[in-house]
């Protein structure tokens, strides 16, 4: 397993505690339960992971090969 990057998070006291409780509710620990979100968070900027373009497809994904947008 690759290392783990550390890093000092300064955390508003309230938002601890409820961390901790959803880390409790989800049998977590809050180190865990923050890496959790965090993944989730970029899973879902990234948005849904495309296959590769079969040969012979000029503009694959969306219309003029573009991403759509949430706008």
């Amino acid at each position: 397993m690759a290392a783990r990057k550390q890093f000092l998070l300064r955390i508003d006291p309230d938002l601890w505690r409820e961390l901790e409780r959803w880390a409790a509710d989800d049998l977590r620990s809050v180190n865990a339960q923050v890496e959790w979100l965090l993944r989730d968070a970029v899973r879902l900027r990234r948005g849904p992971r495309r296959s590769a373009p079969k040969p012979g497809d000029e503009n694959p994904g969306e219309p003029n090969g573009e991403r759509a947008h949430d706008d």
